[in-house]
């Protein structure tokens, strides 16, 4: 057994406060400083590496994401979740999608302003372009289908799907499409987004629920915590290094300090993808409650749960 109803409730609730607090930390840095739209800035500029190496598959990555992709990733994680007559988390699925896809496209193009203060002249006018709308649907179909499978697979479905949204963070700054900043805070948007449907479904659940740690992922929670933290730590190293020797115009620096961004930039984006993903397993076996003999346990069916042995 796990902790109780009002501890889970309260740690999730915490996780989607700080999401958003991250979200608004980051947004803020990286849109409304000098030094953070230099830093992003600084990434852009050095992504030839990703751009002449792997053109062909991030175009393709990339324009694999659209509208309609959003509601195949709903037919998709809907179909399943009712499949295993699992009707509410289903709903709530569709809650985090459709809530991590309106706040990423209200807050892009009705919230935020970005102000020119003439770091990217490639881009002045282009105005804002945070959060990052592909990085957001990439991230919110990964965790979607993690809340939907059943235990089993809810390992190897979380280390691909974590990639999967990894790759197309990358991609949209190694094409050119996004900052980094972009795509960090489209996965904090989807983390606050699952947390708090994780919450409702918490809130929600009857008394005669159960949920274990035999259901918790342990071998795929340690690798995205272990891998993530890996990753944030070596993006966040070159990124200070970068930043600490930003003291020319971005086209005067030299093309080495460009690569050390870029590069910086791509691992801090994949680490930020594990960590989102690890901080879902940390949670989804106790947000989905465990159901012995393939039956819902909540909150479908009225019948007590029987304990675990």
């Amino acid at each position: 057994m796990v902790g109780s109803k009002g501890t889970t409730a309260a740690w999730l609730a915490a996780l989607t406060a700080l999401n958003a607090v991250l979200f608004l930390l980051v947004a803020r840095t990286s849109v409304q400083t000098i030094r953070g739209q230099m830093l992003d800035t600084v990434a852009l500029a050095g992504n030839d590496l990703g751009r002449d190496d792997l053109a062909g598959p991030l175009n393709t990555a990339l324009n694999a994401i659209s509208v309609a992709s959003l509601v195949v990733v709903l037919l998709v994680v809907g179909l399943i979740a009712l499949a295993r007559r699992r009707y509410s988390l289903a709903i709530m699925v569709v809650v985090l999608v459709v809530g991590s896809a309106a706040t990423s496209l209200l807050l892009k193009n009705s919230l935020i302003s970005r102000p020119e203060f003439g770091v990217d002249p490639d881009r002045s006018g282009a105005g804002n372009s945070l959060p990052s709308g592909h990085a957001t649907a990439a991230a919110a179909f990964a965790v979607g289908l993690v809340l939907v499978l059943p235990p089993a697979a809810r390992g190897l479905a979380s280390l691909i799907g974590a990639t999967y949204a990894a790759v197309v963070g990358v991609a949209t700054l190694s094409s050119g499409w996004h900052r980094p900043s972009d795509v960090v805070t489209a996965y904090l948007i989807v983390g606050g987004w699952a947390a708090f449907a994780g919450l409702l479904l918490t809130v929600a659940q009857r008394t005669t629920a159960v949920v274990t740690r035999r259901d918790r992922s342990t071998w795929a929670l340690v690798t995205t915590i272990l891998g993530g933290t890996l990753l944030l730590a070596a993006g966040g190293l070159l990124l200070a290094y970068t930043f600490t020797r930003m003291t020319d115009p971005i086209e005067d620096m030299a093309a080495r300090l460009l690569s050390v961004g870029y590069v910086g930039s791509a691992l801090t984006i994949a680490g930020a993808a594990y960590l989102m993903m690890a901080v879902v397993l940390v949670t989804v076996h106790r947000v989905v409650p465990h159901s012995k003999d393939g039956r819902p346990t909540w909150p479908e069916s009225d019948t007590p749960a029987r304990a675990l042995g």
